[in-house]
Order: structure tokens, then sequence, then C-alpha cells
């Protein structure tokens, strides 16, 4: 599994804790950090803790800080900007499509978006800017996406330092590479394919309300 070439345990080796706060602020809650790696880059980071060269307690505990921060900055930012963001043009570091799909997920999904999103890829970037655009009540935000963050930073980063604790005397340094290849390619479907799935809903519903339209109809 790599990133722009960089394989992730690389990534997470030279970036370091501060590289690793930054990229997690990012994703989180600046627009542009949508493309960044989320889920993989916490296991691959649990992982690289479990050989010794990360404290995973300091780790998820920077994580942590990073991920709120990340979607305060959001939410403020949603907030400041507000109806001109969602008038915005694509550009190379900002898709307005996901910027939809978002707020599709919030007007669905309401206050529990700000966790379930913490699972899905590009949602993930674009809630926080749409529940401060809502705007949804920055205390009931806040609490919301503390818990969401503490939930999201633990269990992914703990499941890649379990994984490297439990099978590093069970599997050879090889297969423990292979198996936990797999399982953040699995991790990256699972979180993936809500989005997927709600996306092609939403265009279902929309052709569907298209068609059952006065003007459909009467053409």
């Amino acid at each position: 599994m790599s990133f722009f070439g960089i394989a992730l345990e690389d990534l997470v080796r030279q970036a370091g804790y501060v590289g690793l706060f930054c990229i997690v602020f990012a994703e989180s809650g600046l627009f542009f950090g949508f493309f960044l790696p989320g889920d993989s880059l916490l296991m691959t980071a649990g992982l690289v803790a479990s050989k010794g060269l990360l404290d995973p307690v300091l780790l998820t505990l920077l994580l942590s800080v990073a991920a709120v921060a990340g979607d305060n900055t959001g939410y403020w930012f949603g907030r400041w900007t507000g109806p001109k963001l969602f008038a915005r043009e694509d550009s190379r570091f900002f898709k307005r499509q996901h910027l939809l799909a978002a707020q599709a997920f919030y007007e669905r999904h309401g206050v529990k978006t700000v966790i379930l999103a913490r699972y899905m890829p590009f949602v993930r970037t674009f809630a926080p800017i749409v529940a401060g655009a809502a705007p949804m009540p920055y205390r009931k935000f806040f609490w919301w996406d503390l818990f969401g963050a503490l939930l999201w930073v633990n269990t992914t980063t703990w499941v890649g330092w379990g994984v490297g604790t439990f099978f590093k005397n069970i599997l050879t340094p090889e297969q423990l590479d292979h198996f936990f290849l797999g399982l953040v390619l699995l991790v990256i479907v699972l979180s993936v394919l809500p989005s997927w799935l709600h996306v092609r809903l939403e265009k279902r519903r929309h052709a569907a309300a298209t068609a059952a339209s006065p003007e459909a109809q009467s053409s």
C-alpha cells in the first residue's frame, strides 16, 4: 500500500509524530485534504508503533488532538463561508461533489454524521464543513465530534498495533506484511462502500423525482 509512490509504512516512519499530526489535521477538516490517506494511515501507524518505533499511547493522544482540531477548523470554515462554498467551482484541491455528498449525508443522518463520517473517506473531510454551514450548534458539534474523533483514532490505530503485536510471533515479517495489506484493503473497501451506496441511492432518488415531476410528465 502506497501514497504517491511512497509505501505507507515508510511514510509513517519518515513523517513521525509531527507529520502524522499534520496529515490527520488536514484530512479531518481542510477541504483540500480529502485525498489524504485516513484509516489506512492510522492502522499503519499502529503497526509501526507495535515495532517499538512509536509510542502507541502518545501516538493516539496526538492524533486524537489533530482530528478534533482539524474538524473544528472545518466547522468554523463552513460557518464563515456558508452558502458561498456550495457555489464554488471545482478545482485541483476542491471537489464540489464530495461537499454535496457530505451535505446529503448530513441531511439524512443529522448530528450522527459527525461520528459516522469518520469512517467514510471524502465525507470525513467535508462533514465538519457542512455542519458549520448548516449550521449545527457548536456545543452539540464539539461533543459529538470529540467522541467520534476518539473512537476513530483509537479503533483504527490500536487495530494496527494489535495486528503487529499478536501476529509477529506467528507470521514471518513477509507474511505479516501480506496479512496487514489484506486487512488494510478490506478496511478501505468497507469504508468506501457506504459512501458509494449512498451516492448511488441519491442518484436513483433524484432520477425518480425528476421523472415524476410535472415538467417531465408534460414533455
